[in-house]
């Protein structure tokens, strides 16, 4: 049987079976499972089973799954015009979306370039940041991911497998320790803060002067490195760092931005305003879109044709981008999403106290890691354990993925708009796996 075949009826159908003959063997999958489609706060797979969706196809979908105003504002986008038309002049979604988001953003933010993914965003910053300062230097956090481009990757260290075999990266690439305040500094977040900002302050007097940066990029709370906060100290310590060396910073909120942390920037937990803004992934719920936004001097500087893009502001991508923030505004969710991920965390940390194989509960809001470890003591991350209870709970019927370097953190990443049942629902699944799952050492 092919997949056209059976296209009308995907009932019963093994599609990773189908996929085998032409599909690429190179995107990595956390579950090998046939999906048909996704409704409310679940996914469905061909045999009509329900999963309780804490995964959101890594924090995309931020409102579920066929959202009815998205889905509406979608279908009407699409029955007026699909074509990207940004060379062209101006479509209303794309104004109307600026126009929205802006009003999220803290002054002197106002100005807003679409484009279509995460990487593309981050590209986009580190042009921006070279050509309007006039300076080589680019500095990241190690554990950092910030995509797969060429330019991305050479600010990501999360994985060795996204910078392998494609030397020689961008140049002018400096990375610095991030502040891991569980892993590296055993919960002392003073010392965390104190030792990795003098290790950037060590950077700038030996490796690269402060007055050839161009750029400091950071994710405020790490995704694929392991859900990490960092410090509110240290962030505002960073932002002091940048103003005195004229650096833009550039904060990547393309996972933990929309509400995500029970804020709307992650970066505001530390009541700064970084130079740059990237975000993505929940901005659309599912539909390809991205933004940079910066206050109106830096794209001014940076001027006219010098970055471009052929589907970034997609008509129907900012019609569905313009619902998804009618509805977080209107509902209310960043509450929400404070609201459940404090029920979530106090929950998962009863949990931990009574399981010594979970180390460490963080995160704010709905952006939460777990992190799992062989030894409380030397803090060894046990990958093995944590696999195992994420496909031992999608066999129960809660999806949940993982992260950090050695994919030992399970990431919990709930709908912004999830219910307390749906919170407990979840609860009650991870408490009975962690209950059955044991891993020979």
């Amino acid at each position: 049987m092919t997949i056209s075949d059976a296209a009308r009826d995907a009932s019963g159908l093994d599609l990773a079976s189908l996929a085998t003959a032409h599909l690429t063997p190179v995107l990595g999958r956390y579950f090998e499972r046939s999906w048909e489609r996704g409704e409310g706060h679940h996914l469905y797979d061909t045999d009509g089973r329900a999963y309780l969706d804490f995964a959101n196809g890594i924090a995309v979908s931020v409102l579920g799954h066929h959202h009815p105003a998205v889905t509406a504002a979608i279908h009407a986008q699409v029955d007026r015009m699909i074509a990207p038309t940004a060379a062209m002049g101006f479509s209303e979604p794309s104004v109307r979306l600026a126009d929205l988001l802006a009003t999220t953003l803290p002054d002197p933010i106002d100005t807003i370039f679409f484009l279509n993914s995460g990487s593309e965003a981050i590209e986009a910053a580190l042009k921006l940041a070279r050509r309007v300062t006039g300076r080589p230097g680019i500095v990241a956090f190690t554990g950092g991911f910030h995509g797969r481009t060429i330019g991305a990757a050479s600010i990501t260290s999360s994985n060795i497998n996204y910078r392998k075999g494609y030397e020689p990266l961008l140049p002018s690439v400096y990375l610095t320790q991030y502040p891991r305040v569980y892993r590296d500094f055993g919960g002392d977040e003073e010392r965390a803060v104190r030792v990795t900002l003098g290790h950037l302050e060590a950077l700038f007097a030996t490796t690269i002067p402060g007055e050839s940066v161009a750029a400091i990029v950071i994710e405020c709370v790490q995704g694929e490195g392991g859900y990490i906060p960092a410090p509110a100290p240290f962030l505002r310590g960073l932002r002091a760092i940048c103003d005195r060396h004229g650096i833009l910073l550039v904060a990547d909120e393309v996972q933990a931005g929309f509400g995500r942390t029970g804020k709307m920037w992650s970066f505001e937990h530390a009541g700064i305003v970084p130079d740059v803004l990237c975000t993505a992934k929940a901005i659309a719920n599912g539909l390809p879109l991205s933004a940079l936004a910066t206050r109106r001097e830096l794209q001014e500087a940076w001027g006219k044709s010098a970055h471009g893009t052929t589907y970034g502001g997609n008509p129907v991508a900012c019609a569905a981008g313009v619902a998804v923030l009618q509805t977080i505004i209107a509902d209310d969710l960043v509450a929400n999403a404070a609201a459940r991920g404090a029920q979530l965390t106090a929950a998962l940390r009863e949990i931990a106290a009574t399981d010594e194989r979970i180390g460490d509960v963080r995160g704010p809001g709905l952006m939460i890691g777990l992190e799992f470890v062989r030894d409380r003591a030397t803090r060894e991350p046990d990958g093995e354990t944590c696999e195992a209870v994420i496909q031992a709970c999608a066999d129960e019927g809660l999806l949940l993925i993982s992260c950090g370097t050695e994919h030992n953190v399970v990431r919990w990443i709930a709908p912004i708009d999830v219910s307390a049942a749906e919170v407990d629902e979840a609860l009650v699944i991870f408490r009975r796996v962690l209950a059955s799952v044991r891993v020979q050492a």
